[in-house]
Formats: structure tokens, sequence, C-alpha cells
């Protein structure tokens, strides 16, 4: 039977900002120097971010969207060559060996799109198969992960997954809604890439599953207005979360004979403190399992879908899975739509 693995991840980041550098120097301005604004951004779990537009010095309040987007693709394309050529090297292949490409994004649009400005530019095959996912938030990683593992399995083929965000594009105007302050306190830039071939070492992909509560719709968005895109955050995202993650972990497990107790590692993606210590409660999880996510929330923030695929090259870096060894990750979204997938380390 053929399976699919993980071969390698390429990561790649603009440069980076420190948390308190960028209330001090932009944010604590921007919001008046609120006092519940500077509680949210001192609690968010960040340290540091990465952006690709510093709000200290280029400020987007106030540039239309269309500006937006054409910057997007501007810094985009050099960021995500970087880590696909990274998860290239890791993974022993050259750009022609590659069979599909998929580009996953929530933070810009262009067309042509990222997905074939940037198989021109590390000259992929012309007859490459290409996928662009947009607008599925922070899950949207596991989503393009099941399709590229689909391919790997069914028909043989090679494939490169991309997810490249750039939340600084769509910095908002000032204004007391608890949302943004939440949003601009969190999110980050970053470009992650994995390899995903038939057979081999690496993670084996066992399992995806989903689940998405329709009644909760309105805890989580992203609205495209004419000065960037906005993002709707309810403070009830983790309750949710809590209440559903459970059952879709169970379930997941059940279909493999694996329990909880089992799972050697957690890739769980880091939306918020809140979020993270949500997960754990309801899995029972210490906090060495959580550790990683927590790592990558203190380093690079949320960076949407680019997130888990961090974590998950931060347990590969720092904790050194064993052949055997199971892996979950778990991604959360609008919808509100929990994603999760079992890993096998080969």
């Amino acid at each position: 039977m053929v399976t699919a693995s993980i071969r390698s991840i390429g990561t790649a980041f603009p440069p980076a900002l420190d948390q308190q550098d960028a209330w001090d120097g932009f944010f604590a301005a921007h919001y008046d120097d609120s006092r519940v604004a500077r509680r949210i951004w001192q609690n968010a779990g960040v340290d540091r971010r990465h952006v690709a537009v510093d709000p200290r010095v280029e400020d987007l309040r106030d540039v239309s969207t269309g500006a937006r987007m054409r910057r997007f693709v501007q810094e985009a394309l050099p960021l995500g060559k970087e880590a696909v050529q990274a998860c290239l090297v890791g993974a022993g292949l050259g750009a022609g060996d590659v069979d599909v490409l998929t580009v996953v994004s929530c933070t810009g649009y262009a067309t042509p799109g990222i997905d074939i400005l940037l198989a021109r530019d590390v000259d992929m095959r012309a007859d490459l198969q290409r996928t662009h996912v947009g607008h599925m938030g922070c899950y949207a990683a596991l989503a393009a992960l099941g399709s590229v593992t689909d391919a790997a399995v069914a028909r043989g083929k090679r494939g490169v997954l991309l997810c490249i965000e750039l939340t600084s594009l769509h910095i908002q105007p000032p204004t007391d809604d608890l949302q943004q302050l939440v949003t601009h306190a969190l999110f980050s830039d970053a470009a992650a890439a994995i390899a995903v071939m038939p057979d081999g070492p690496g993670l084996e992909v066992l399992d995806i599953v989903s689940c998405t509560d329709a009644t909760t719709t309105d805890h989580m968005s992203w609205e495209i207005t004419d000065l960037g895109f906005r993002m709707g955050l309810g403070p009830r995202v983790a309750s949710v979360l809590e209440r559903h993650v459970g059952r879709v972990v169970t379930d997941l497990l059940d279909s493999h004979g694996v329990r909880i107790g089992d799972v050697d590692h957690w890739a769980i993606h880091p939306g918020g403190p809140k979020v993270v210590d949500a997960v754990g409660r309801k899995l029972g999880l210490d906090d060495s399992a959580l550790a990683a996510s927590r790592h990558v929330l203190r380093r690079h923030g949320n960076c949407s879908s680019a997130t888990v695929l961090l974590v998950l090259d931060e347990l590969l870096r720092a904790h050194e899975p064993q052949r055997g060894d199971h892996v979950v990750a778990l991604a959360f979204g609008p919808g509100l739509t929990l994603y999760a997938a079992l890993l096998r380390c080969r």
C-alpha cells in the first residue's frame, strides 16, 4: 500500500520586530495609550513577531486594498521562494522533481497567482499541477495537506505545500474594538513549505479529519474591506474549541487504535494563549506537550496557516521524534473549524 510522508520543512521570515518595541514605537499611540490595549498586548504570549511591513517605518492604515495586494506579491514572492528552496534542499529534490504545488494564503491574492509566479521563479516544470487555497484561515495548512497527500497516495505525485501569510499588510485604522486589539497583538508574518512524498522516510500522514460548528460562524471572520482585510475574533473561540476538540481527537485516534496517552508529540496551532490552554486542558496534556506551540507563539506570533507547520518544524528540531512516534497536529479557524492530522515518524 502506498503511503505519503512529510519529507522536509522549509521556513522563511521577514525581519523580526520585538513586541515591546512594536508597542512603544507605534501601537501605544495607535490606541491612544489605552490601558486595556496595553494589557492585551502584554498578555498575548508574544515576545517578537515578523513583519514584511514595519508600522513604525511605513503606516498602511489608510492604504487601499488594491495597493496592499500589489505589495503582497512584492513581499510574498521572495519569502515563498526562500521557504520552498529550503524545503527542496531538505527533501533532496530539485525544482523539476515537483509534480504538484499547492499555495495557501488568506492574506493576499493576485492573478496570475503566487503559485504561477513562484513556479516560474524557482524553475518548476511547465506541466506542474498547481492549486491555490485561499481564505480558509489558520487551519488551511492541514486542509491542503489532505489534498497533497491524496495526490501522493493515489497518483504517486511529489508535492510541495507552501503557506505564505503577511498579516502586517492588514493593519486597521484605530478603534476601541477589542477584537482588533487582540488581532494586532497576536498576528505575524511567515512562510512555511513542506515536501510530501510517496512512501519513504519522514512523518507519515495516517489520517486527517475535520469538524465545523456552523452555529458559531460569527466567532471568527476575515472581511475584505476597502482598507485591507479586517479580522473578527470573538471572545468565545477558546471555549468552542474546548467543547469539540476532545471528540475530534478521540475519533481520529480511535480509528487507528491509538489513545491520547500514546501520542508522543503535539503540534497545536497557538491561536493565542487561551487557545493553547483550552486544548491542553481538554486533552489532559502537560506543559511539555504544549511547549512547542508556546515557543512558536512567543518567538514568531500567530502566522495564520503557516503556524502549525512552524510548530511541526520546532518539534522536529527540538525533540527529534523517533521511529514509530505518533504526532497529532491541530489547527483551528473560521467556521469555527477544527482540523486534526495523525502522523507517524518513519
